[in-house]
């Protein structure tokens, strides 16, 4: 079974609440322990800056966001943990993806779509205010997905969108200039709990209805106190349909704990006990991890070490992979070959290369051949030619090891050892 590589990041905008524990950090902390996955966790801090003009908040709320995470339970040392900002290959990749990438496709992205609607309803210039970074948010997440050929990107259904323009930008770029790029899947996470704020609503900064992750006990109690309930007296049953309070609870408890709960309303609990209850329950999974974070935040030096190693381990990748791509587009020295367009074509016939095609069966296939024709490897069947592409993806980043993983999905042909193959992809 081959290596999949899991990315995931999140926008260093403000403090985080218990909704982001509950719907990214806490899911994506429990996936990095998984033996098969290579995980890729960073600080979008270049996104930030499309939605935050406020310097201080955006250092800040890394350095919160970074120190979640690992009080968490992130094992920075297991994982690839870095700050967007610290890989200045994701910059370049962004502007090598501009430039395939059709303004027409642009146009559609949910949130650039929204500010156009907004301004029109208002009866402004349709892009009025509209930045040039949020128009251009879909090649920059592109980027940071394609660099470190994700294989899988956790998200909810409403950023299904940015990863199959992901995949549209990559096709493109491959089209052009090989195989290069990987093409992501959008992992939909459906049981990813949303947690509702204080007010019922779902809980968000802009709302001003969260509770911050690692707030202080007391204030802990104090809001969670404040969560808006119905008029239902002691001794009276109440719903656990709708009730934010339940809902909150649930998303900490066990199953054993939320069915006790569930009685407890039938039996017509108390407002004020429930929420002892929603305390005690959060407090207790909070308790470790505020201490950790307070020691984390009380020292930044200790965090921008974590960091700093990160972006040396991600860079590792980022670093040979631009520089094949740079290649592949034409950015070249010099002297490493003729600069004359027959040259260059001759030159590129010369190489072996991957071929797919589509056979009458329906099926999607690819064959790896030398620059003569001499097939070196033929694949079985592909129910779409997507999968076909992320098998040649697979070959092209792993060699040896894929060669060694993937036997279900090729044959070599009658002659053909694997080190021929081995040789074909390192011309590529």
């Amino acid at each position: 079974m081959s290596i999949q590589r899991f990315l995931t990041g999140i926008t260093p905008s403000g403090t985080p609440h218990l909704g982001n524990y509950v719907g990214a950090i806490r899911p994506s902390v429990q996936a990095s322990l998984r033996a098969d996955v290579q995980n890729f966790y960073f600080l979008a801090d270049y996104h930030a800056l499309i939605k935050v003009d406020d310097p201080a908040r955006i250092q800040r709320s890394t350095m919160e966001i970074a120190a979640s995470w690992l009080a968490s339970g992130l094992d920075h040392e297991r994982v690839t943990f870095y700050r967007q900002s610290d890989i200045p290959e994701i910059a370049e990749l962004t502007w090598l993806l501009t430039c395939v990438t059709s303004k027409g496709l642009l146009n559609r992205a949910h949130a650039y779509k929204a500010a156009v609607d907004q301004n029109t309803a208002a009866q402004q210039e349709p892009d009025a205010e509209i930045s040039a970074g949020l128009f251009m948010y879909p090649v920059l997440m592109a980027a940071d997905i394609l660099m470190f050929k994700a294989h899988q990107v956790p998200v909810g259904r409403d950023q299904v969108q940015h990863i199959e323009m992901a995949r549209d930008i990559a096709q493109r770029f491959n089209h052009l200039y090989g195989e290069h790029l990987t093409l992501p899947q959008a992992l939909i996470e459906d049981n990813v709990a949303t947690l509702p704020g204080l007010d019922g609503r779902k809980m968000s900064k802009s709302y001003d209805n969260h509770i911050p992750l690692f707030a202080p006990r007391q204030q802990l109690k104090k809001l969670v106190a404040g969560i808006l309930t119905d008029s239902r007296a002691p001794g009276e049953p109440k719903e656990t349909e709708g009730s934010a309070l339940f809902q909150i609870y649930q998303a900490f408890a066990s199953a054993e704990e939320t069915a006790t709960l569930r009685q407890a309303y039938l039996d017509g609990i108390s407002w004020a006990d429930a929420k002892q209850v929603l305390f005690e329950r959060i407090d207790r999974e909070m308790a470790p991890m505020r201490e950790r974070y307070t020691a984390l935040m009380a020292a930044p030096d200790k965090m921008e070490e974590i960091l700093r190693a990160g972006a040396q381990k991600a860079r590792k990748l980022a670093t040979p992979f631009t520089a094949e791509l740079r290649h592949a587009v034409g950015l070249r020295d010099l002297r490493s070959a003729s600069a004359s367009p027959k040259a260059a074509k001759t030159s590129k016939a010369a190489l072996p290369g991957f071929k797919q095609y589509r056979e009458s069966d329906g099926k999607f296939y690819f064959k790896l051949q030398e620059s003569a024709g001499r097939v070196l490897l033929q694949s079985t069947g592909f129910a779409t030619p997507q999968e076909a592409a992320k098998a040649i993806a697979l070959l092209r980043e792993q060699d040896a090891l894929a060669l060694g993983q993937m036997q279900e999905t090729f044959v070599l042909q009658p002659g053909i050892s694997a080190d021929d193959v081995l040789l074909a992809l390192q011309q590529l």
